[in-house]
Order: C-alpha cells, then sequence, then structure tokens
C-alpha cells in the first residue's frame, strides 16, 4: 500500500485533474512500458462504506490496518475503479509527516490481496470497472 492522491471517477468527470485527498492505496498492478516507464495500477482505500461492499470493495481487517499504521476505523478497499500512473509519478504522498521520505504503509496479507484481485477482475468481466489514466 502506498500514499496517493488518489482522483475519484466521479471527480475526474467533473474535470478535476487531482484528488480532493490523500489516502492510503493498494497497488494491484505494475507493468514496463517501451522506454522503461513502470505504469501502476491503484485501487482506492476509503472510510466512507460503499453502497455494496458484496462486489464492490473489501473490507479491511482490523489487525491489518494496525499492522499499516492506518487509524482504528472502519475501511474498505474500492475495487470498482482504478487510478494508472508512470512510476513514481507527482502524486505520491508520504504516509506520515513524521516520515517524509516514506511513501509505503506496507504489503497487504495474500489472502487479503488475492480476494481484492479476483474481485477487481469481475469487475473487469463485468464492464463495471471506471478507469482514470494519470500517464497521458
Amino acid at each position: 500500500m502506498i500514499g496517493y492522491s488518489y482522483l475519484w471517477h466521479s471527480e475526474f468527470q467533473r474535470g478535476r485533474e487531482e484528488g480532493l485527498k490523500d489516502r492510503p492505496c493498494v497497488v494491484v498492478v505494475a507493468s514496463r512500458r517501451v522506454g522503461d516507464q513502470t505504469i501502476v495500477t491503484v485501487v482506492p482505500v476509503t472510510h466512507a462504506p460503499p453502497p455494496s461492499v458484496a462486489d464492490a470493495a473489501i473490507e479491511l481487517h482490523p489487525a491489518t490496518k494496525a499492522r499499516l499504521g492506518l487509524d482504528g476505523a472502519r475501511s474498505w478497499v474500492v475495487v470498482s475503479e482504478i487510478n494508472r500512473f508512470v512510476w513514481p509519478g507527482t502524486d505520491l504522498r508520504p504516509v506520515s509527516r513524521n516520515e517524509p521520505d516514506r511513501f509505503a504503509y506496507g504489503r497487504l496479507p495474500p489472502a487479503t490481496f488475492n480476494q481484492i484481485a479476483e474481485r477487481l477482475v469481475a469487475c473487469v468481466k463485468a464492464k463495471r470497472l471506471k478507469s482514470v489514466h494519470r500517464t497521458e
């Protein structure tokens, strides 16, 4: 997980170019392109419960949040939308004011990451994935 200025699809549709809030995001894919650029795909973490948790989001376990240094409030990983950007990009954010050079919270447990990946693939197959490409 990284600190990132996530741009929600709804904000992008309203013409915004920058996210309104820095938030934890899960890196779900990193791939190389011509010119040795790395393109990273992230999904956001939010405190707002999604309307349909069953397929659009996965709640993070409190112990996982504590290990990563996140707050104690309930949080969900939203799998129905993504941001893509060239790594490292200008929208990376420090995970703590006390550590301005640290941009990663840490890794999710493999079972949680696999669940996120499976639900993300399901959204792609159902053509319900919203995407904001911040690389072009």
